[in-house]
């Protein structure tokens, strides 16, 4: 059996309302769903967990103080056999290597990963590094010139594949 893993991030709006109607039908139909941060309001997050089947998330730079303390920096989630980190790099300013994720998640202290997903720069990223396949989905949320988009991870398994999906074109 296959499970379908939805990656989402860097949605910036003020209520779970306010989210594209695209992004909410992929947060119902993931088997688990996963946001990188910067969510911006509690009421995205609430939305966001009462729209999944299973949620896990973390909070982002952009998340207000109370956001940062309510959710966690990072998560681990284990499905069959892969093992995925999920974060969003407060410490990052503008686009990063993705190695540079690694010491976030010490292996000593987690384990190997063989996933990081993370949030932060906006841009869709799919890559292996240092034998650790790095995902970023991009942005959930169409802006000027930039589509709003998300991933999926799909696992069965050991096996993983990974789809960068534009749900909405850019404004």
């Amino acid at each position: 059996m296959t499970t379908s893993v939805l990656l989402v991030g860097d949605t910036h709006i003020r209520s779970w309302d306010e989210a594209h109607p695209e992004l909410r039908r992929a947060a119902r139909a993931a088997d688990i769903a996963l946001h990188s941060g910067d969510w911006v309001h509690a009421d995205v997050v609430e939305g966001f967990q009462a729209e999944a089947k299973r949620s896990l998330v973390v909070h982002g730079n952009s998340d207000p103080v109370e956001l940062r303390q309510a959710l966690p920096q990072r998560e681990i989630l284990e499905v069959d056999d892969i093992r995925i980190g999920l974060i969003h790099p407060y410490w990052g300013r503008e686009e990063f290597p993705s190695e540079r994720l690694l010491p976030d998640f010490p292996e000593d202290e987690v384990g190997k990963l063989d996933v990081i997903c993370f949030g932060h720069i906006h841009v869709p990223l799919d890559e292996v590094v240092e034998g650790v396949r790095f995902v970023n989905a991009g942005q959930g949320y169409p802006s000027f010139l930039v589509p709003g988009t998300v991933a999926w991870l799909r696992i069965s398994g050991s096996e993983l594949s990974v789809e960068i999906e534009e749900f909405a074109p850019a404004d």
